[in-house]
Protein backbone atom coordinates (compact mmCIF):
# COMPACT_ATOMS: atom_id res chain seq x y z
CA UNK A 1 0.00 0.00 0.00
CA UNK A 2 1.48 3.98 -0.63
CA UNK A 3 2.45 5.48 2.04
CA UNK A 4 0.15 8.68 1.90
CA UNK A 5 0.84 11.94 4.11
CA UNK A 6 -2.71 12.82 5.09
CA UNK A 7 -1.68 15.99 6.68
CA UNK A 8 -0.08 17.22 3.25
CA UNK A 9 -3.14 15.90 1.02
CA UNK A 10 -5.17 18.07 3.14
CA UNK A 11 -3.21 21.08 2.72
CA UNK A 12 -3.00 20.47 -1.25
CA UNK A 13 -6.87 20.33 -1.05
CA UNK A 14 -7.28 23.49 0.54
CA UNK A 15 -4.65 25.48 -1.62
CA UNK A 16 -6.22 23.87 -4.78
CA UNK A 17 -9.74 24.76 -3.45
CA UNK A 18 -8.50 28.26 -2.42
CA UNK A 19 -7.24 29.05 -5.75
CA UNK A 20 -10.24 27.56 -7.60
CA UNK A 21 -12.53 29.42 -5.26
CA UNK A 22 -11.02 32.78 -6.06
CA UNK A 23 -10.66 31.88 -9.83
CA UNK A 24 -14.41 31.65 -10.03
CA UNK A 25 -15.07 34.94 -8.88
CA UNK A 26 -14.23 36.60 -11.65
CA UNK A 27 -14.62 33.36 -14.58
CA UNK A 28 -18.70 33.34 -14.21
CA UNK A 29 -18.89 37.17 -14.66
CA UNK A 30 -16.40 37.38 -17.30
CA UNK A 31 -18.66 34.41 -19.37
CA UNK A 32 -21.69 37.21 -18.91
CA UNK A 33 -20.37 40.57 -18.86
CA UNK A 34 -18.81 39.82 -22.21
CA UNK A 35 -22.51 39.07 -24.05
CA UNK A 36 -23.46 42.13 -22.33
CA UNK A 37 -21.25 44.11 -24.11
CA UNK A 38 -21.82 42.94 -27.12
CA UNK A 39 -24.88 43.86 -26.73
CA UNK A 40 -24.96 47.09 -25.54
CA UNK A 41 -22.52 47.69 -28.54
CA UNK A 42 -25.00 45.90 -30.72
CA UNK A 43 -27.51 48.15 -29.98
CA UNK A 44 -25.03 51.24 -30.36
CA UNK A 45 -24.61 50.25 -33.98
CA UNK A 46 -27.94 49.88 -34.72
CA UNK A 47 -29.09 52.86 -33.49
CA UNK A 48 -25.88 54.88 -33.85
CA UNK A 49 -26.75 56.57 -30.98
CA UNK A 50 -23.58 57.71 -28.87
CA UNK A 51 -25.13 57.09 -25.80
CA UNK A 52 -24.73 53.78 -26.15
CA UNK A 53 -21.05 53.59 -27.30
CA UNK A 54 -20.38 55.23 -24.30
CA UNK A 55 -22.12 52.66 -22.09
CA UNK A 56 -20.67 50.01 -23.94
CA UNK A 57 -17.40 51.27 -23.28
CA UNK A 58 -18.24 51.92 -19.41
CA UNK A 59 -19.28 48.09 -18.96
CA UNK A 60 -16.22 47.11 -21.00
CA UNK A 61 -13.51 48.56 -18.96
CA UNK A 62 -15.25 47.00 -15.89
CA UNK A 63 -14.75 43.43 -18.15
CA UNK A 64 -11.33 44.09 -18.71
CA UNK A 65 -10.31 44.65 -15.42
CA UNK A 66 -12.24 41.28 -14.46
CA UNK A 67 -10.60 39.51 -17.17
CA UNK A 68 -6.97 40.32 -16.44
CA UNK A 69 -7.39 39.40 -12.74
CA UNK A 70 -9.38 35.78 -14.01
CA UNK A 71 -6.28 34.93 -16.21
CA UNK A 72 -3.59 35.45 -13.50
CA UNK A 73 -5.43 32.98 -11.06
CA UNK A 74 -6.43 30.61 -13.87
CA UNK A 75 -2.51 30.37 -14.52
CA UNK A 76 -1.81 29.59 -11.62
CA UNK A 77 -4.99 27.07 -11.42
CA UNK A 78 -3.58 25.06 -14.16
CA UNK A 79 -0.14 25.32 -12.90
CA UNK A 80 -0.77 23.50 -9.10
CA UNK A 81 -1.63 20.46 -11.40
CA UNK A 82 2.32 19.96 -11.74
CA UNK A 83 3.12 21.15 -8.30
CA UNK A 84 0.93 19.63 -5.84
CA UNK A 85 -1.23 16.94 -8.10
CA UNK A 86 1.87 15.31 -10.03
CA UNK A 87 0.64 11.23 -9.62
CA UNK A 88 -2.67 12.57 -11.05
CA UNK A 89 -0.61 14.42 -13.75
CA UNK A 90 0.87 11.27 -14.80
CA UNK A 91 -1.69 8.95 -14.50
CA UNK A 92 -4.42 10.86 -16.56
CA UNK A 93 -1.99 13.51 -18.43
CA UNK A 94 -2.80 12.10 -21.58
CA UNK A 95 -7.04 12.74 -20.96
CA UNK A 96 -6.72 15.62 -19.00
CA UNK A 97 -4.45 18.20 -20.50
CA UNK A 98 -5.61 17.74 -24.02
CA UNK A 99 -8.89 19.70 -23.40
CA UNK A 100 -6.63 22.26 -21.64
CA UNK A 101 -4.30 22.10 -24.24
CA UNK A 102 -7.03 23.25 -26.92
CA UNK A 103 -8.45 25.86 -24.63
CA UNK A 104 -5.35 27.45 -24.50
CA UNK A 105 -4.16 27.22 -28.05
CA UNK A 106 -7.61 27.65 -29.81
CA UNK A 107 -10.03 29.55 -27.32
CA UNK A 108 -7.70 31.82 -25.53
CA UNK A 109 -5.88 33.00 -28.54
CA UNK A 110 -9.38 33.54 -30.60
CA UNK A 111 -10.05 36.13 -27.45
CA UNK A 112 -6.81 37.55 -26.73
CA UNK A 113 -6.26 38.45 -30.26
CA UNK A 114 -9.83 39.99 -30.65
CA UNK A 115 -9.28 41.56 -26.68
CA UNK A 116 -6.99 44.45 -28.23
CA UNK A 117 -9.15 45.17 -31.08
CA UNK A 118 -12.49 45.40 -28.65
CA UNK A 119 -10.21 47.64 -26.04
CA UNK A 120 -8.12 49.66 -28.09
CA UNK A 121 -10.00 49.79 -31.85
CA UNK A 122 -12.17 52.49 -31.28
CA UNK A 123 -12.09 55.41 -33.81
CA UNK A 124 -9.02 53.23 -35.70
CA UNK A 125 -11.33 50.19 -37.06
CA UNK A 126 -15.11 50.82 -38.87
CA UNK A 127 -17.53 49.94 -36.15
CA UNK A 128 -19.14 46.70 -37.48
CA UNK A 129 -15.69 45.39 -37.34
CA UNK A 130 -15.50 46.53 -33.75
CA UNK A 131 -18.69 44.96 -32.90
CA UNK A 132 -17.43 41.76 -34.57
CA UNK A 133 -14.57 42.15 -31.99
CA UNK A 134 -16.70 42.34 -29.11
CA UNK A 135 -18.61 39.08 -30.04
CA UNK A 136 -15.36 37.15 -31.02
CA UNK A 137 -14.55 38.03 -26.99
CA UNK A 138 -17.71 37.08 -26.00
CA UNK A 139 -17.50 33.51 -27.76
CA UNK A 140 -13.77 33.46 -27.02
CA UNK A 141 -14.50 33.35 -23.54
CA UNK A 142 -17.04 31.21 -23.69
CA UNK A 143 -15.04 28.42 -25.81
CA UNK A 144 -12.39 28.24 -23.30
CA UNK A 145 -15.30 27.73 -20.18
CA UNK A 146 -16.16 24.83 -22.73
CA UNK A 147 -12.77 22.92 -22.61
CA UNK A 148 -12.15 23.81 -18.86
CA UNK A 149 -15.79 22.03 -18.70
CA UNK A 150 -14.71 19.12 -21.21
CA UNK A 151 -11.98 18.60 -19.07
CA UNK A 152 -14.16 18.67 -15.51
CA UNK A 153 -16.75 16.84 -16.41
CA UNK A 154 -14.06 13.89 -17.61
CA UNK A 155 -13.12 13.98 -13.64
CA UNK A 156 -16.91 13.39 -12.75
CA UNK A 157 -17.74 11.05 -15.23
CA UNK A 158 -14.47 9.25 -16.46
CA UNK A 159 -15.00 7.48 -20.45
CA UNK A 160 -13.53 7.61 -23.08
CA UNK A 161 -10.28 6.09 -21.79
CA UNK A 162 -8.45 2.98 -21.45
CA UNK A 163 -6.13 1.78 -18.63
CA UNK A 164 -2.55 1.14 -19.46
CA UNK A 165 -0.87 -1.85 -17.29
CA UNK A 166 2.18 -1.51 -18.82
CA UNK A 167 2.67 2.20 -17.94
CA UNK A 168 0.24 2.47 -15.19
CA UNK A 169 -1.55 5.37 -16.54
CA UNK A 170 -5.08 5.95 -18.50
CA UNK A 171 -4.90 6.97 -22.39
CA UNK A 172 -7.70 8.46 -24.35
CA UNK A 173 -9.02 6.33 -26.80
CA UNK A 174 -12.05 7.93 -27.87
CA UNK A 175 -12.01 12.13 -28.15
CA UNK A 176 -15.40 12.24 -29.46
CA UNK A 177 -16.36 10.25 -25.96
CA UNK A 178 -14.80 13.05 -23.66
CA UNK A 179 -15.79 15.99 -25.44
CA UNK A 180 -19.83 15.11 -25.73
CA UNK A 181 -19.93 13.59 -22.56
CA UNK A 182 -23.04 14.06 -21.02
CA UNK A 183 -21.81 14.86 -17.93
CA UNK A 184 -19.71 17.81 -19.67
CA UNK A 185 -22.27 19.08 -21.53
CA UNK A 186 -24.73 19.46 -18.76
CA UNK A 187 -22.26 20.87 -16.69
CA UNK A 188 -21.21 23.69 -19.78
CA UNK A 189 -24.76 24.98 -20.32
CA UNK A 190 -25.32 24.87 -16.83
CA UNK A 191 -22.25 27.13 -15.88
CA UNK A 192 -22.20 29.27 -18.67
CA UNK A 193 -26.34 30.19 -18.02
CA UNK A 194 -25.57 31.16 -14.41
CA UNK A 195 -22.54 32.62 -15.78
CA UNK A 196 -24.86 34.90 -17.54
CA UNK A 197 -27.38 35.67 -14.49
CA UNK A 198 -24.24 36.29 -12.53
CA UNK A 199 -22.97 39.46 -14.68
CA UNK A 200 -26.74 40.36 -15.24
CA UNK A 201 -27.13 40.78 -11.65
CA UNK A 202 -23.80 42.43 -11.60
CA UNK A 203 -24.79 45.28 -14.16
CA UNK A 204 -28.09 45.62 -11.43
CA UNK A 205 -25.78 46.23 -8.59
CA UNK A 206 -24.16 48.95 -9.99
CA UNK A 207 -26.68 50.25 -11.97
CA UNK A 208 -29.11 50.46 -8.78
CA UNK A 209 -26.12 52.71 -6.88
CA UNK A 210 -26.55 55.23 -9.63
CA UNK A 211 -30.03 55.38 -9.52
CA UNK A 212 -30.08 55.69 -5.44
CA UNK A 213 -27.47 58.47 -5.69
CA UNK A 214 -29.24 60.69 -8.68
CA UNK A 215 -26.05 59.80 -11.26
CA UNK A 216 -26.33 58.67 -14.64
CA UNK A 217 -29.89 57.71 -14.71
CA UNK A 218 -30.10 57.19 -18.06
CA UNK A 219 -27.19 55.22 -18.75
CA UNK A 220 -28.73 53.09 -15.57
CA UNK A 221 -32.29 52.85 -16.76
CA UNK A 222 -31.39 51.35 -20.10
CA UNK A 223 -28.79 49.00 -18.89
CA UNK A 224 -31.60 47.52 -15.92
CA UNK A 225 -33.87 46.88 -18.95
CA UNK A 226 -31.06 45.07 -21.11
CA UNK A 227 -29.41 43.27 -17.81
CA UNK A 228 -33.33 41.83 -16.96
CA UNK A 229 -34.07 40.75 -20.07
CA UNK A 230 -30.90 38.67 -20.68
CA UNK A 231 -31.04 37.76 -16.89
CA UNK A 232 -34.50 36.55 -17.23
CA UNK A 233 -34.02 34.53 -19.99
CA UNK A 234 -30.64 32.80 -18.61
CA UNK A 235 -32.67 32.50 -15.18
CA UNK A 236 -35.26 30.30 -17.12
CA UNK A 237 -32.66 28.67 -18.99
CA UNK A 238 -30.65 28.05 -15.81
CA UNK A 239 -33.39 25.90 -14.30
CA UNK A 240 -33.35 23.47 -16.90
CA UNK A 241 -29.76 22.88 -17.22
CA UNK A 242 -29.96 22.90 -13.41
CA UNK A 243 -32.94 19.97 -14.01
CA UNK A 244 -30.33 17.82 -16.14
CA UNK A 245 -27.33 18.38 -14.56
CA UNK A 246 -28.86 16.89 -11.33
CA UNK A 247 -30.42 14.02 -13.49
CA UNK A 248 -26.69 13.59 -14.55
CA UNK A 249 -25.50 13.62 -11.29
CA UNK A 250 -28.17 11.00 -10.18
CA UNK A 251 -27.18 8.64 -12.87
CA UNK A 252 -23.73 8.95 -12.53
CA UNK A 253 -22.55 10.23 -8.86
CA UNK A 254 -25.48 8.48 -7.05
CA UNK A 255 -23.40 8.96 -3.44
CA UNK A 256 -23.05 13.52 -4.40
CA UNK A 257 -27.42 12.94 -5.26
CA UNK A 258 -27.69 11.41 -1.38
CA UNK A 259 -25.68 13.95 0.56
CA UNK A 260 -27.19 17.11 -1.31
CA UNK A 261 -30.42 15.60 -0.34
CA UNK A 262 -29.00 14.06 3.25
CA UNK A 263 -30.96 10.68 1.90
CA UNK A 264 -29.00 8.26 4.11
CA UNK A 265 -31.90 5.52 3.44
CA UNK A 266 -33.09 4.96 0.05
CA UNK A 267 -36.43 5.72 -0.88
CA UNK A 268 -39.09 5.17 -3.54
CA UNK A 269 -41.32 7.91 -4.62
CA UNK A 270 -38.61 9.36 -2.71
CA UNK A 271 -39.08 13.60 -1.94
CA UNK A 272 -36.97 16.19 -1.87
CA UNK A 273 -35.74 18.52 0.69
CA UNK A 274 -37.11 21.84 0.47
CA UNK A 275 -35.63 22.73 3.70
CA UNK A 276 -34.06 21.62 6.72
CA UNK A 277 -31.68 21.40 9.63
CA UNK A 278 -28.42 17.74 9.13
CA UNK A 279 -28.44 16.38 12.46
CA UNK A 280 -24.45 17.06 13.20
CA UNK A 281 -24.37 13.71 14.79
CA UNK A 282 -25.82 11.79 11.76
CA UNK A 283 -23.21 8.79 10.64
CA UNK A 284 -23.35 6.57 8.47
CA UNK A 285 -25.05 3.13 9.63
CA UNK A 286 -26.48 4.21 12.81
CA UNK A 287 -30.09 4.61 13.35
CA UNK A 288 -30.57 8.53 14.24
CA UNK A 289 -32.76 10.40 12.00
CA UNK A 290 -30.51 12.92 9.32
CA UNK A 291 -32.81 15.84 10.29
CA UNK A 292 -33.63 18.31 13.10
CA UNK A 293 -36.14 19.44 11.15
CA UNK A 294 -37.20 19.38 7.64
CA UNK A 295 -40.08 20.00 5.08
CA UNK A 296 -39.98 17.82 1.92
CA UNK A 297 -41.71 17.88 -1.25
CA UNK A 298 -43.30 14.32 -1.71
CA UNK A 299 -41.98 12.28 -5.14
CA UNK A 300 -40.03 14.97 -6.44
CA UNK A 301 -36.10 13.60 -5.85
CA UNK A 302 -37.36 10.40 -7.53
CA UNK A 303 -39.00 12.17 -10.72
CA UNK A 304 -35.56 14.70 -10.59
CA UNK A 305 -33.31 11.79 -10.52
CA UNK A 306 -34.87 9.12 -12.44
CA UNK A 307 -37.47 10.36 -14.23
CA UNK A 308 -40.10 8.71 -12.38
CA UNK A 309 -41.84 9.40 -9.61
CA UNK A 310 -41.80 5.62 -8.58
CA UNK A 311 -38.15 4.99 -8.70
CA UNK A 312 -35.91 3.90 -6.32
CA UNK A 313 -33.50 6.72 -4.99
CA UNK A 314 -30.09 4.99 -3.51
CA UNK A 315 -29.33 6.47 -0.12
CA UNK A 316 -25.60 6.74 1.35
CA UNK A 317 -26.45 3.76 3.79
CA UNK A 318 -27.23 1.60 0.41
CA UNK A 319 -24.21 2.81 -1.44
CA UNK A 320 -21.86 2.60 1.14
CA UNK A 321 -23.20 -1.11 3.09
CA UNK A 322 -25.07 -2.62 -0.65
CA UNK A 323 -28.77 -2.98 -1.11
CA UNK A 324 -28.99 -7.01 -2.95
CA UNK A 325 -32.63 -6.23 -3.11
CA UNK A 326 -32.03 -2.83 -5.83
CA UNK A 327 -28.91 -5.02 -6.95
CA UNK A 328 -26.54 -1.98 -5.53
CA UNK A 329 -22.80 -3.29 -4.64
CA UNK A 330 -21.79 -1.73 -1.70
CA UNK A 331 -18.47 -0.30 -1.19
CA UNK A 332 -17.09 -2.83 1.14
CA UNK A 333 -17.06 -4.85 -1.71
CA UNK A 334 -15.26 -2.77 -4.13
CA UNK A 335 -12.96 -2.25 -1.79
CA UNK A 336 -12.20 -5.98 -2.10
CA UNK A 337 -12.13 -6.47 -5.59
CA UNK A 338 -10.07 -3.06 -5.90
CA UNK A 339 -7.35 -4.72 -3.77
CA UNK A 340 -7.14 -7.83 -5.90
CA UNK A 341 -6.72 -5.60 -9.04
CA UNK A 342 -3.73 -3.85 -7.69
CA UNK A 343 -2.26 -7.00 -6.62
CA UNK A 344 -2.97 -8.34 -9.93
CA UNK A 345 -1.09 -4.94 -11.26
CA UNK A 346 1.71 -5.44 -9.20
CA UNK A 347 2.42 -8.89 -10.17
CA UNK A 348 1.81 -8.35 -13.68
CA UNK A 349 4.56 -6.09 -13.58
CA UNK A 350 6.83 -7.89 -11.69
CA UNK A 351 6.50 -11.07 -14.30
CA UNK A 352 7.23 -8.30 -17.23
CA UNK A 353 10.39 -7.52 -15.33
CA UNK A 354 11.04 -10.68 -15.00
CA UNK A 355 10.40 -11.72 -18.54
CA UNK A 356 7.96 -14.60 -17.32
CA UNK A 357 5.42 -14.19 -20.46
CA UNK A 358 2.79 -16.65 -19.19
CA UNK A 359 2.40 -15.42 -15.53
CA UNK A 360 2.28 -11.98 -16.97
CA UNK A 361 -0.79 -13.04 -19.10
CA UNK A 362 -2.21 -14.57 -16.69
CA UNK A 363 -1.71 -11.79 -13.94
CA UNK A 364 -2.76 -9.78 -16.67
CA UNK A 365 -6.27 -11.57 -17.31
CA UNK A 366 -7.11 -11.54 -13.58
CA UNK A 367 -6.74 -7.65 -13.33
CA UNK A 368 -8.94 -7.23 -16.51
CA UNK A 369 -11.72 -8.35 -14.21
CA UNK A 370 -11.57 -5.77 -10.99
CA UNK A 371 -9.53 -3.29 -12.98
CA UNK A 372 -12.67 -0.56 -12.98
CA UNK A 373 -12.64 -0.92 -9.04
CA UNK A 374 -8.96 -0.16 -8.37
CA UNK A 375 -9.71 3.33 -7.19
CA UNK A 376 -11.60 2.15 -4.43
CA UNK A 377 -8.47 -0.72 -3.26
CA UNK A 378 -6.68 2.63 -2.13
CA UNK A 379 -9.53 3.18 0.56
CA UNK A 380 -9.21 1.85 4.07
CA UNK A 381 -12.94 1.73 5.56
CA UNK A 382 -16.39 2.30 3.12
CA UNK A 383 -17.30 5.05 5.08
CA UNK A 384 -14.47 7.02 3.36
CA UNK A 385 -16.34 7.17 0.01
CA UNK A 386 -18.79 9.47 1.92
CA UNK A 387 -18.47 13.20 1.40
CA UNK A 388 -18.72 15.77 3.99
CA UNK A 389 -22.61 15.84 3.82
CA UNK A 390 -23.33 18.79 5.63
CA UNK A 391 -21.15 20.78 3.11
CA UNK A 392 -22.87 19.51 -0.52
CA UNK A 393 -26.05 19.63 1.35
CA UNK A 394 -26.14 23.22 2.68
CA UNK A 395 -23.96 24.44 -0.54
CA UNK A 396 -26.64 23.05 -2.77
CA UNK A 397 -29.78 24.61 -1.04
CA UNK A 398 -28.36 28.00 -0.64
CA UNK A 399 -27.64 27.87 -4.68
CA UNK A 400 -31.44 26.71 -5.06
CA UNK A 401 -33.03 29.01 -2.60
CA UNK A 402 -30.91 32.06 -4.55
CA UNK A 403 -31.45 30.73 -8.11
CA UNK A 404 -35.35 30.56 -7.17
CA UNK A 405 -34.96 34.66 -6.01
CA UNK A 406 -33.30 36.14 -9.28
CA UNK A 407 -35.97 35.54 -11.81
CA UNK A 408 -38.77 37.20 -9.50
CA UNK A 409 -35.88 40.02 -9.15
CA UNK A 410 -35.15 40.43 -12.95
CA UNK A 411 -38.91 40.24 -13.76
CA UNK A 412 -39.49 42.93 -11.36
CA UNK A 413 -36.59 45.59 -12.46
CA UNK A 414 -37.76 44.91 -15.87
CA UNK A 415 -41.82 45.68 -15.78
CA UNK A 416 -40.91 48.88 -13.58
CA UNK A 417 -37.98 49.50 -16.25
CA UNK A 418 -40.55 49.68 -18.93
CA UNK A 419 -42.66 51.77 -16.49
CA UNK A 420 -39.91 54.43 -16.44
CA UNK A 421 -40.47 54.42 -12.85
CA UNK A 422 -37.38 52.51 -11.44
CA UNK A 423 -35.84 55.69 -9.57
CA UNK A 424 -39.50 55.75 -7.39
CA UNK A 425 -39.09 51.90 -5.81
CA UNK A 426 -36.63 52.88 -3.07
CA UNK A 427 -37.41 49.69 -1.40
CA UNK A 428 -36.28 47.44 -5.02
CA UNK A 429 -33.17 49.43 -5.56
CA UNK A 430 -31.94 48.20 -1.55
CA UNK A 431 -31.93 44.95 -2.95
CA UNK A 432 -31.08 45.07 -6.29
CA UNK A 433 -27.57 46.93 -4.82
CA UNK A 434 -26.83 43.73 -2.81
CA UNK A 435 -28.20 41.21 -5.62
CA UNK A 436 -24.18 40.85 -7.55
CA UNK A 437 -23.25 39.67 -4.14
CA UNK A 438 -25.86 37.18 -4.08
CA UNK A 439 -24.88 35.98 -7.41
CA UNK A 440 -21.70 35.20 -6.06
CA UNK A 441 -23.05 33.44 -3.26
CA UNK A 442 -24.79 31.11 -5.37
CA UNK A 443 -21.81 30.66 -7.76
CA UNK A 444 -19.47 30.26 -4.92
CA UNK A 445 -22.22 27.69 -3.70
CA UNK A 446 -22.64 25.91 -6.50
CA UNK A 447 -18.72 24.79 -6.97
CA UNK A 448 -18.62 23.72 -3.57
CA UNK A 449 -22.03 20.90 -4.48
CA UNK A 450 -19.62 20.04 -7.39
CA UNK A 451 -16.46 19.67 -6.00
CA UNK A 452 -16.89 18.93 -2.63
CA UNK A 453 -19.54 16.25 -3.30
CA UNK A 454 -17.32 14.52 -5.87
CA UNK A 455 -14.93 13.68 -2.68
CA UNK A 456 -12.89 11.34 -2.26
CA UNK A 457 -12.45 11.13 -5.78
CA UNK A 458 -10.00 13.10 -7.91
CA UNK A 459 -11.46 11.02 -10.60
CA UNK A 460 -14.48 9.77 -9.75
CA UNK A 461 -14.91 6.14 -8.75
CA UNK A 462 -11.03 5.67 -10.22
CA UNK A 463 -8.52 7.73 -8.12
CA UNK A 464 -8.91 8.87 -4.80
CA UNK A 465 -7.51 12.45 -3.94
CA UNK A 466 -4.94 10.96 -1.70
CA UNK A 467 -3.32 9.15 -4.40
CA UNK A 468 -3.09 11.98 -6.94
CA UNK A 469 -0.62 14.32 -4.95
CA UNK A 470 2.59 14.73 -5.43
CA UNK A 471 5.36 13.36 -2.76
CA UNK A 472 5.78 16.80 -0.90
CA UNK A 473 6.33 17.43 2.96
CA UNK A 474 3.68 18.96 3.78
CA UNK A 475 5.14 22.15 5.16
CA UNK A 476 6.02 23.21 1.68
CA UNK A 477 2.30 23.46 0.77
CA UNK A 478 1.52 25.01 3.82
CA UNK A 479 3.88 27.64 3.00
CA UNK A 480 2.54 28.07 -0.53
CA UNK A 481 -0.73 28.03 0.57
CA UNK A 482 -0.41 31.24 2.62
CA UNK A 483 1.77 32.87 0.14
CA UNK A 484 -1.23 32.26 -2.12
CA UNK A 485 -3.68 33.52 0.38
CA UNK A 486 -2.02 36.74 0.20
CA UNK A 487 -1.58 36.81 -3.28
CA UNK A 488 -4.94 36.03 -4.14
CA UNK A 489 -6.37 39.02 -1.23
CA UNK A 490 -4.08 41.89 -2.82
CA UNK A 491 -5.24 40.56 -6.13
CA UNK A 492 -9.45 41.06 -5.38
CA UNK A 493 -8.76 44.14 -3.34
CA UNK A 494 -6.12 45.78 -6.46
CA UNK A 495 -9.51 44.72 -8.17
CA UNK A 496 -12.25 46.21 -6.13
CA UNK A 497 -10.29 49.16 -5.32
CA UNK A 498 -9.96 49.43 -9.33
CA UNK A 499 -13.07 48.82 -9.43
CA UNK A 500 -14.72 51.31 -7.34
CA UNK A 501 -12.62 53.97 -8.55
CA UNK A 502 -13.98 53.30 -12.35
CA UNK A 503 -17.37 53.02 -11.17
CA UNK A 504 -17.11 56.36 -9.05
CA UNK A 505 -16.15 58.03 -12.07
CA UNK A 506 -18.68 56.16 -14.15
CA UNK A 507 -19.33 56.86 -18.28
CA UNK A 508 -17.91 59.68 -19.96
CA UNK A 509 -19.90 63.31 -18.91
CA UNK A 510 -21.66 65.57 -21.06
CA UNK A 511 -22.54 62.68 -23.94
CA UNK A 512 -24.98 59.95 -21.34
CA UNK A 513 -27.10 62.39 -18.65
Amino acid sequence: MIDIDLSMVNWARAQFALTAMYHWIFVPLTLGLSFLCAFFESIYVRTGNREWRNLTKFWMTLFGINFAIGVATGIILEFQFGTNWSNYSWIVGDIFGAPLAIEGIFAFFLEATFFAVMFFGWNRVSKRFHLFSTWMVAIGSNLSAVWILVANGWMQNPIGMIFNPETARFEMNSFSEVVFNPVAISKFVHTSSSGFVMASLFVLSISCWYLMRGRHLQMAKRSIIVASVFGLLSSSYVVLTGDESAYEVAQKQPMKLAAIEGLYKGETQAGIVAAGILNPDKKPGDDQDPFLIKMEIPYLLSLLANRSIDSFVPGVDDLVYGNEEQKIEGVGSKMARGKMAIADLAEFKQAKKENNSQQAETSLEKFRKNQDYMGYGYLEKPEEAVPSVAIPYYAFHIMVSLGSLFPVLFALFLFYGLKDSLPQKKWLLPIGLISGFLGLMAQQSGWVVAEVGRQPWAIYGLLPVKVATTNLAAVNVQITFFMFLGLFTLLLAAEISIMLKQISIGPSEGELK
